[in-house]
């Protein structure tokens, strides 16, 4: 495994990061193919076992139990102070007034709920899991500061938004001495580029580090168009909504990922997160894992090193897509 800063911070990261939206209790979530304790803390302990020092889960996935799952299965199986856990807050808890949204309420009452749900004393990185237009910016940054200061979080960061909202942020964050987003984590894979056109820019312009999450677009980046569908890839609505309207024009590019996949004698899915890690400011593709061998091909995409031809060759079919992911 290989490890890098994330971003212009000191703090060492693995170049793959373990997504924990697959792991929790399916009946307290919206996706039905989530994975049970046992079963993600196989996943879990493979990634350790490989390397894998990156974890991120948030509060929303599975209301709670992703982050319960991956705390006891990090405690048991890892010391604290060599793992990099990130959780996210924005997401509606609870029906009722104040269930969600980044005010300073909700943001102080779900990093303390996070932790103690994953039995830890602080996260090293609480990000923003969306832009919320119900509260000024201003108020949400200053909660953010408290956080840090307070120790329960080493670094803060953003997830899925405009450009110019994420620039709005930092400068507000910039301008009153608060602790300001270190990292971006974005929908970028190679079915879906929009992020190329501003936020990816700004970013890599103001050293922040990128960390997308869905780099293989839930699955359709790893296998040849017609190839048998995963229970994941047959029930999953979120990611039909994305990708399902583009699907003609996108098999196009899989069919690249798929031609230099054979060629070079790998996995489509380690061609595509090769191409995700040669980006400038990449630090981390959050990868989802339902098997052991997702974890496994993941890591081996770290040492594929696509060379310029290759890269042209997967990037040239690319058409404009429906903006998704920052609304």
């Amino acid at each position: 495994m290989e490890y890098t800063k994330l971003g212009k911070t000191g703090l060492d990261v693995s170049r793959i990061c373990l997504g924990c939206m697959s792991f929790g209790d399916a009946g307290k979530w919206v996706h039905e193919w989530v994975l049970n304790e046992s079963d993600s803390r196989a996943i879990i302990k493979s990634a350790l076992d490989l390397g894998i020092n990156f974890f991120d889960t948030a509060n929303v996935y599975s209301l709670g139990t992703s982050e319960e799952y991956l705390g006891r299965a990090l405690k048991d199986y890892a010391l604290r102070d060599e793992v990099v856990v990130a959780t996210k807050v924005f997401s509606t808890m609870r029906e009722g007034p104040n269930g969600g949204g980044l005010s300073r309420k909700n943001i102080l009452a779900e990093v303390d709920n996070s932790l103690k749900r994953l039995g830890m004393d602080y996260v090293d990185l609480f990000i923003i899991h969306r832009w919320d237009y119900n509260t000024p910016i201003e108020e949400t940054m200053e909660a953010l500061n408290d956080v840090v200061r307070a120790g329960k979080a080493r670094y803060i960061g953003a997830s899925a938004m405009y450009a110019w909202q994420f620039q709005k942020a930092r400068n507000v964050a910039a301008s009153r001495g608060f602790a300001n987003f270190v990292s971006m984590q974005n929908h970028w894979n190679l079915l879906y580029r929009e992020e190329e056109r501003e936020m990816v820019p700004y970013c890599q312009d103001a050293d922040v580090a990128l960390t997308p999450y869905s780099p293989l677009a839930s699955g359709r980046l790893s296998r040849a168009p017609g190839e048998e569908a995963t229970k994941r890839f047959a029930t999953d609505t979120t990611a039909k909504s994305k990708y399902g309207k583009t699907e003609k024009q996108d098999e196009q590019i899989v069919l690249q990922v798929q031609d230099i996949a054979k060629r070079r004698g790998v996995s489509m899915s380690q061609v595509a997160l090769a191409w995700l890690l040669s980006k400038p400011l990449m630090a981390a593709p959050v990868i989802g894992a339902t098997k052991l061998r997702h974890v496994e091909d993941a890591v081996k995409s770290v040492d594929l090193k696509l060379d310029e031809a290759e890269i042209a060759q997967l990037e040239q079919f690319y058409l404009p897509h429906p903006v998704v992911g920052a609304l």
